[in-house]
C-alpha cells in the first residue's frame, strides 16, 4: 500500500509533461497539415515543370515602366 504514495505522484508528474509536449506540437503548428504530405507524394513533378515554362516572367511594375520609358 505505501507504493501507492510513490505511484500516484510519478503518474501525476508523467500526465503533465505528456499534456506539455501535447500543447507545445500545437502551438508550433505540428498538426497544421495532415493531408498535404499524402497527396504530395502522389503528384506529379513534371507536370509542374511543364506549367512554369508555359508562363511568361512575371516582371515588377517598377521593370515594366523602366522599358516603356526607354522606348519612347
Amino acid at each position: 500500500m505505501d507504493i501507492i504514495y510513490l505511484l500516484l505522484p510519478v503518474a501525476l508528474i508523467i500526465v503533465l509533461i505528456i499534456i506539455g509536449i501535447f500543447f507545445w506540437a500545437v502551438r508550433s503548428d505540428q498538426f497544421d497539415d495532415l493531408e498535404g504530405p499524402a497527396y504530395r507524394i502522389l503528384m506529379d513533378d513534371d507536370d509542374e515543370e511543364i506549367n512554369h515554362r508555359k508562363k511568361p516572367p512575371k516582371t515588377t511594375g517598377m521593370a515594366s515602366t523602366e522599358k516603356n520609358n526607354q522606348d519612347l
